[in-house]
């Protein structure tokens, strides 16, 4: 046969017999249909009709939005958003059924421009990023002042990080009932940080605390994210300052030291009084890779400025020994504090260690 020839089903179910290549045509073979000569449009639809809200909440990639104060819309992100990423705090374009209504999906078009972004990295030397949240223009660090004791890398690290995101800036000490906040306070008031002393399980509850109406008092007309580590008493304060909240509450581990994460993931409430808050999972590393210690100086302004106009370039602002010029802007027992807090902050930031 010499390969001249091929089997061919009779179509009267017998066995196939030998035919010759002449017979043979299209249709005896699959044929996988081509990709079609016109090219793809890039164009996607505008979505005029698009509505605007904001994520609350984010799980397993359904997205909580809240539109115009009305109960939040469950939403799924578009295809034409590609891989940009959705975090609690952006603001969103959404189209779809937008009534709330049980068993409703809508879908997210659009994220527009972030005014604020809290960013981390895994550590100090992973270059991939994390969006922690957007769009919250305050930055409230959580830390207690006993059970445990106070991590004063973490709420550097954190502070750093706000401040180069161009947040506002608060240290809210819990448990100020068990241990007074006179050392943490000189570390950080010197450095423009705004710190409350709280302690909403005093006897008379929450509204006895004269910290605790302080710190409701400055998140009025604000964003606020709340971070810190687990079992430093955050959700206890979340829930104090949202009734509704129900957030879950743990205890701290006697051995270690440290609680057990409680809040999974982060979400933004309402606070009765005014503002909103966003609560986030207990963090225990915060890597800053992402931060470029010039521009975390520019937190800074009057130092900032010192600084352009007397270091040499590429100063690292860590030391006279290597050539800071700081040091002469120090000139007053308070400016010696500010910069000798300052620089602890760049020293956390070059340590190499996120924890």
């Amino acid at each position: 046969m010499g390969g001249h020839g091929c089997y061919r089903n009779s179509g009267d179910g017998q066995r196939p017999r030998l035919t010759d290549w002449s017979h043979y045509d299209e249709s005896d073979a699959k044929v996988r249909p081509g990709r079609p000569s016109r090219p793809r449009s890039k164009q996607r639809p505008a979505h005029e009709d698009a509505v605007q809200g904001t994520v609350v909440g984010v799980d397993r990639g359904r997205y909580a939005v809240n539109i115009d104060g009305g109960e939040p819309v469950r939403a799924v992100k578009a295809r034409e958003l590609g891989r940009r990423g959705l975090v609690v705090g952006d603001w969103v374009g959404v189209v779809g059924d937008t009534s709330g209504t049980p068993d409703t999906l809508a879908r997210i078009v659009r994220r527009d421009e972030r005014a604020h972004a809290l960013r981390r990295t895994a550590d100090d030397t992973d270059t991939a990023e994390r969006v922690v949240v957007a769009n919250a223009g305050q930055l409230a660090i959580i830390a207690a002042l006993a059970d445990p004791e106070p991590n004063v890398r973490m709420i550097d690290r954190c502070l750093v990080a706000g401040l180069d995101a161009g947040m506002t800036t608060l240290l809210v000490l819990t448990k100020a009932d068990l241990a007074d906040a006179v050392t943490v306070r000189a570390m950080y008031e010197p450095l423009g940080v705004t710190v409350i002393e709280t302690s909403v399980l005093r006897d008379g509850g929450p509204e006895a605390d004269p910290g605790f109406r302080d710190l409701r008092a400055a998140l009025e007309d604000a964003r606020t994210v709340f971070v810190g580590p687990s079992g430093v008493g955050k959700s206890t304060l979340v829930n104090a300052l949202v009734p509704d909240a129900a957030r879950a509450v743990g205890r701290v581990n006697e051995v270690t030291g440290r609680g057990r994460h409680t809040s999974t993931s982060s979400i933004m409430l309402e606070v009765p009084s005014g503002g909103w808050i966003i609560d986030t999972p207990g963090i225990r590393s915060f890597g800053l890779a992402h931060v470029d210690p010039a521009q975390f100086l520019n937190a800074f302004p009057e130092v900032a400025d010192f600084a352009a106009a007397n270091c040499p370039r590429g100063c690292n602002h860590t030391g006279a020994d290597e050539g800071c010029e700081l040091d002469a802007w120090a000139d007053s027992d308070q400016r010696r504090v500010t910069v000798d807090s300052i620089r602890r902050l760049l020293a956390s930031r070059a340590a190499g260690e996120a924890w």
